[in-house]
């Protein structure tokens, strides 16, 4: 279980007293706020392509044809499939696509099914073996905190609080944990499993998936998407396991990058949370440990992610950099704000909801840009 990192000795009184202030405030500013309906995974834009089937463009179908081009050899070629999903992946061919790019599955056609067949079977093989020992003693605590975090992920889309759906996803956390002891399960990861699992139950279904009833599905298709979900989470977990071991020093180690970048391209924002005593730990480990799945609606991380897997490194180096121009993109509201107390409220709660793909766009190419400018040259950033 998660428990968030304390900070330095000598402000933890009025630390504490302030945070007791953020939420009081957060909660008054939700109340205060009219009344809006949840806005679905179902795009603005007609280039969404995340549920529904919306008329496609001369444009989106040309890129479209020139996935199914790709995809269609006896061996797909993944670096042409990268350099196509940078930019994002339309729909009909995201779910294939994933589970080529994150290794899920091979680049040549022939091993596919066999290959579905295998590992889908392995996956089940571990709930035969492990499941039953969730109430085990040794076990209990990390079913407790699966069970309980659970019914928190996306609360706000119906899909997500179906008994069917819960029961899925606590499988596959109590799984992932019980084999992977060095980290087990930490809070953040039940949020990681959730593109996966939208993704893979689009390969089924046509109609939008917020109100999709997932037991109306054929067990086999449920017990694939379950099984596929699994694989593919563990793949990406495998490349940032070192944000769940214990101290989860991968995240400290990425909060401290992400203020010594910051402190470089935007030195006016830098100085501004420093003279109000906001610490990059009080909001960025979040952004590490859940990948910014609580900063963006479902639609925008299932758009982003299309990018870190066609990226080298995606979750692990390139998730760096869009944390910071996520963080300069909200410059002008942040150095508005002159306390902590309204900093803070500020940087937990951004006003994301309405994003879509051209916001994420603009994310993406900035975070592109500070990569290229960055990455290859360290000390461009290091005191």
């Amino acid at each position: 279980m998660w428990v968030s990192p304390t900070p330095p000795q000598k402000k933890k009184k009025k630390k504490k007293s302030h945070q007791v202030g953020i939420e009081q405030a957060v909660l008054h500013r939700q109340q205060s706020l009219p009344h809006r309906p949840v806005i679905p995974l179902v795009a603005r834009m007609a280039d969404q392509n995340t549920s529904g089937t919306p008329a496609m463009s001369e444009r989106e179908a040309s890129r479209l044809d020139k996935f199914r081009q790709v995809l269609a050899g006896p061996n797909t070629d993944l670096e042409e499939l990268r350099k196509l999903s940078w930019s994002g992946i339309p729909r009909q061919v995201r779910p294939i696509t994933w589970k080529l790019l994150s290794g899920y599955l091979p680049a040549n056609a022939e091993r596919r099914e066999s290959t579905l067949q295998r590992k889908r079977q392995e996956y089940f093989g571990f709930i035969e073996q492990y499941y039953d020992s969730r109430n085990d003693e040794h076990h209990q605590d990390t079913y407790r905190q699966i069970h309980i975090d659970i019914p928190r992920t996306n609360p706000l889309i119906p899909l997500f609080q179906q008994a069917s759906w819960q029961e899925i996803f606590e499988r596959i956390l109590f799984i992932w944990a019980i084999r992977h002891p060095a980290s087990g399960y930490v809070q953040g990861i039940n949020d990681l499993v959730t593109p996966f699992f939208v993704v893979y139950v689009f390969e089924y279904i046509e109609e939008e998936v917020e109100n999709f009833n997932v037991s109306s599905l054929q067990e086999e298709v449920l017990r694939n998407i379950e099984a596929d979900s699994f694989w593919c989470m563990s793949k990406l977990l495998d490349g940032i396991q070192d944000n769940y071991t214990f101290a989860q020093p991968g995240i400290q180690r990425k909060v401290k990058a992400l203020e010594e970048l910051v402190s470089r391209i935007d030195e006016t924002v830098h100085c501004h949370m420093q003279q109000y005593e906001v610490e990059y730990l009080q909001f960025a480990f979040r952004w590490m440990n859940n990948l910014l799945m609580r900063e963006l609606p479902l639609r925008c991380t299932i758009r982003l992610w299309d990018t870190y897997q066609a990226e080298p490194e995606g979750f692990s180096h390139f998730h760096l950099y869009v944390c910071a121009a996520f963080l300069v993109r909200w410059r002008k509201e942040i150095l508005e704000e002159k306390d902590f107390q309204g900093l803070m409220i500020l940087l937990q709660n951004l006003p994301t909801m309405h994003w879509g793909n051209e916001e994420v766009s603009v994310l993406l190419a900035e975070a592109y840009r500070l990569k290229f400018a960055f990455a290859d040259a360290p000390n461009h950033y290091k005191r």
